[in-house]
């Protein structure tokens, strides 16, 4: 956790626990653009594939040269926003109902760059339950890790790494952001 006081520390945690059940809230109505104005303009959003291996195999479960479902910058997700405001967006006619559920939030400081930006690693939980129709219905759930930073128009997302906990996904697609 952060250096400070007790009381410090416990309004910095208060904070970005805000930031991000705002950012679940925006997602959920829909409310894209003020969504993507919550990332810095030099964001990574990551979501890696996750591949089934033993425990005792060196190459890990994920890594960033395999599969990714998303690997995008801010002019990728701005893209994607663009296609989900666009009339054209069958897949999203009638709209998908989303929940997003954040929780087991975790905040540390990170190391602050040569332009003294404040930095900090945040741990969370998601849980995103989708429906359409009158029975489709889906649950991903992602164990993410933001960078979130300081700026002067407040907190935003420089960096998302989340791994979904399901290495197959049965959705028909990964129309949401995690």
């Amino acid at each position: 956790m952060t250096t400070g006081t007790a009381l410090e520390t416990l309004a910095l945690h208060h904070e970005i626990s805000g930031f991000l059940y705002r950012e679940a809230r925006l997602l959920d109505e829909e409310r894209y653009d003020d969504w993507l104005s919550l990332f810095t303009d030099d964001v990574h959003y990551w979501v890696p594939g996750v591949t089934n291996r033993q425990r005792r195999d060196p190459i890990g479960s994920i890594r960033p040269e395999q599969m990714s479902y998303f690997d995008d910058n801010l002019q990728d997700l701005s893209r994607r926003v663009a296609r989900y405001n666009a009339e054209t967006a069958w897949a999203e006619d009638p709209a998908t109902r989303h929940f997003h559920l954040v929780a087991n939030i975790e905040v540390e400081d990170a190391a602050g760059d040569a332009s003294d930006a404040v930095e900090y690693v945040v741990h969370s939980l998601l849980l995103n339950y989708r429906n359409r129709h009158r029975d489709e219905q889906d649950v991903l759930t992602a164990r993410r890790r933001d960078v979130l930073r300081r700026t002067g128009d407040g907190l935003r997302i420089a960096r998302r790494r989340a791994v979904l906990g399901q290495s197959l996904l049965l959705s028909k697609n990964i129309n949401t952001f995690l």
